[in-house]
């Protein structure tokens, strides 16, 4: 029998943070997620099985996006590891499609993918061996203090020599000029693998 997945939403739009930000991408997201941050901007995500709720096979997730141009497909929540990924990135890799996931690394990762774009968060740590696999970090940061503590954390653990560090700040604090400057003064002294980020996709509107 197919996999079926809780699907909260897919789209085809582009991928609006980190490295591949700007390409062409099919995003995937999940219903399911036990961390729940404070500040998450998908709240509605955070139920597994909500009643009512969409559930599609890994085959018919994969057909779809491949009638579109996406470069790769983007799998992500919620948190996306709670479920066994295996039978969807199998999938997507059966369509010719590349599968970046993004995940908070605080759970097993099941699946074959080719890009992990990790966000680990304090209040569900990362487990080391993801944290090892990662190709890019994404660190929400609140406030300047989280800067330090973030830097103490990953001293503790091995990455890959070519992992970058994004430093996004809570888009609450957007618009606080002070704020932001503590991030560029940041990158300035220290220089890789930290970078400045953005959820560029929020400007575009583009989900």
């Amino acid at each position: 029998m197919s996999r079926e997945y809780p699907v909260h939403e897919s789209f085809y739009s582009w991928q609006g943070e980190g490295l591949h930000t700007g390409r062409a991408a099919f995003f995937i997201r999940l219903q399911g997620c036990p961390v729940r941050c404070s500040w998450c901007d998908s709240r509605e995500t955070w139920v597994s099985n909500p009643p009512g709720g969409l559930r599609e096979t890994a085959e018919a997730l994969a057909a779809r996006a491949s009638k579109t141009r996406a470069e790769f497909a983007v799998v992500t929540g919620g948190e996306p590891a709670i479920h066994d990924l295996g039978p969807l990135t199998s999938a997507l890799h059966g369509v010719g499609l590349r599968v970046h996931l993004e995940t908070c690394g605080a759970f097993p990762l099941r699946g074959s993918f080719d890009w992990v774009a990790l966000s680990p968060k304090c209040i569900a740590p990362a487990r080391a061996e993801n944290l090892a696999l990662a190709d890019e970090l994404k660190l929400i940061i609140e406030a300047g203090d989280d800067l330090v503590a973030w830097a103490d954390f990953l001293r503790a653990h091995s990455l890959k020599k070519d992992c970058f560090v994004w430093l996004h700040p809570e888009w609450s604090r957007r618009a606080d000029e002070a704020f932001l400057s503590t991030l560029t003064d940041w990158v300035k002294e220290h220089g890789f693998p930290w970078r400045t980020g953005w959820q560029t996709h929020k400007l575009y509107r583009a989900e």
